[in-house]
């Protein structure tokens, strides 16, 4: 145990030098980007940690061409911010930046190789299957009724609740738990309860089927954590040491995952059995079992459903969090919103006035709705950041060498705020930039310079129940609540897997009109 002791030491004294070094450097004159020998950017990462999104930023837009070759002990590559050398990553030159074995092993105890930890045959395998699936009318309509039974059937009785107590919620905390419900449906049609039916105040004893799938919730949510952790170490790959040694976070992590894949597992089971006594699902998993049951083993099937789960489950809710915080101190934006839902509401037969909710065509109508939450995710997009690994030596277009091994990364937080790629006003929230001047219609940008859905090859199969799901939930919330944020509020950034707030988002739900 005292070596034990000691590896975990060892870092803190090595981070606490480096902050020392670069202090005194800063001390005599500014440090700017000049790599230290060495240590090469280490020392500019290590003291902007705690700020990483901002820090790359500043950094970027202060580069030619947006693009810094970023150099780390162990680790070399590249930054950047420019669409065009976006397009050449993600599109013209595909096969030589795939997702690499750094990111597939810092990701595979948790994801192991479902579709957004693999490469190659692995991946077009796994992508033609999703895509066919994803492409169904049956299963968008499927994703439709479950958005529509977990909105109205637990979120909103959950916020007229919250009118009646006058007690604060965490919409952050809210969201995850209503995405989590929602994928879950989608993913292998199971239902994990993290929001109570109904009236119901919640709860449930620790023997209950709630309580375990409760324990899933969290296992899930303590896995993406911590595996997206390992991502940001000072030193490269001491994640490994200490998985080795079974110490601190890691030891966290393998409980966790544990947890997770035992609890797919037997879903998994069930659902088999389920199938071979003629049971029709519509669910993903039933999909990829009935469609593909010669192709992918228990273990195959996991990895699927768990990267469908975590996109499901982090994505969407990130981004109506930072929406909702946003909205809040634009009451301009928010009044155009209640607007148009009115507008599209009116526009309904006589004999549909009692339905709650909208349908598939009615969230079409929602230009606006549409531009504000676009405009919302360009500027706090729900995966910042992501990197892939250069296969061969390349050029960028503007002219940035890449070294064979290197790792290339594009960063859609710092290029939502480039003047040089959205203008002058580029960190103004503004939903009117989408929409066509003249016919009042959303307008959609080349998805190289907007990236929140990725782009090329990869792009987002699930980009259009990502917004049927935004959408109701935006309409259904604003047209009866208002989401009252204290104004001096500002939320401290966590860069999971998805940009998270630290502390959540507090909100006092008032019914419209009090």
């Amino acid at each position: 145990m005292a070596m034990a002791a000691l590896l975990l030491l060892l870092p803190l004294f090595f981070v606490g030098a480096v902050l020392v070094l670069h202090a005194a450097r800063c001390d005599n004159k500014k440090a700017g980007l000049q790599p230290y020998p060495l240590l090469g950017h280490l020392p500019q990462f290590v003291a902007n940690r705690h700020r990483i999104l901002d820090w790359m930023t500043e950094v970027l837009e202060s580069q030619p061409g947006c693009t810094l070759v970023l150099r780390r002990p162990g680790v070399q590559g590249v930054v950047t911010a420019n669409p065009a050398n976006v397009e050449h990553i993600l599109r013209a030159s595909f096969d030589n930046f795939p997702k690499g074995p750094r990111f597939g092993s810092i990701l595979h105890d948790f994801l192991g190789r479902g579709i957004f930890n693999a490469d190659g045959e692995a991946w077009r395998t796994q992508r033609k299957a999703a895509s066919y699936e994803f492409n169904t009318r049956s299963l968008r309509v499927f994703v439709a009724q479950s958005v529509h039974s977990e909105l109205h059937g637990r979120l909103l009785p959950l916020l007229r609740r919250a009118v009646t107590s006058g007690q604060q919620i965490d919409i952050q905390d809210t969201l995850e738990r209503y995405a989590f419900d929602n994928i879950c449906r989608v993913a292998f049609d199971h239902d994990p309860r993290q929001l109570p039916d109904g009236d119901e105040g919640g709860g449930g004893d620790g023997a209950s089927p709630e309580a375990e799938s409760g324990r899933f919730a969290d296992a899930f949510r303590d896995a993406a954590n911590i595996s997206a952790g390992r991502f940001r170490y000072a030193v490269p790959g001491f994640w490994r040491v200490k998985k080795a040694f079974n110490l601190g976070s890691e030891r966290r992590l393998r409980e966790s995952i544990a947890m997770v894949h035992g609890y797919a597992d037997r879903i998994i089971r069930s659902r088999r059995e389920e199938i071979s006594m003629g049971c029709e699902k519509h669910d993903l998993l039933s999909r990829f079992m009935v469609s593909q049951s010669d192709s992918y083993t228990e273990t195959a099937l996991r990895d699927v459903v768990i990267s469908f789960l975590l996109a499901g489950r982090e994505t969407t809710s990130s981004a109506l969090t930072w929406f909702f915080w946003l909205l809040s101190s634009h009451p301009d934006v928010e009044r155009r919103i209640r607007d148009e839902v009115a507008a599209v509401r009116g526009r309904r037969a006589q004999s549909d006035l009692n339905n709650v909710g909208f349908d598939l065509d009615e969230l079409r109508e929602m230009h606006y709705v549409h531009a504000a939450i676009t405009e919302s995710m360009r500027l706090y997009p729900p995966v910042p950041f992501n990197t892939l690994d250069a296969q061969d030596a390349d050029v960028l277009p503007d002219g940035t060498p890449v070294g064979a091994g290197w790792f290339v990364a594009h960063n859609s937080y710092a290029m939502g705020r480039m003047e040089s790629v959205w203008g002058a006003d580029a960190p103004e929230y503004r939903p009117e930039r989408w929409l066509d001047p003249a016919e009042g219609t959303f307008r959609p940008e080349s998805p190289f310079r907007y990236v929140a859905f990725h782009a090329g090859p990869r792009i987002c199969l699930g980009k259009e129940m990502a917004y049927i799901q935004m959408k109701s939930i935006v309409s259904c919330v604003l047209e009866e609540f208002e989401l009252e944020v204290n104004g001096e509020y500002r939320p401290l950034q966590v860069p999971s897997l998805t940009l998270r707030m630290a502390d959540g988002l507090p909100v006092r739900v008032k019914a419209r009109g009090n």
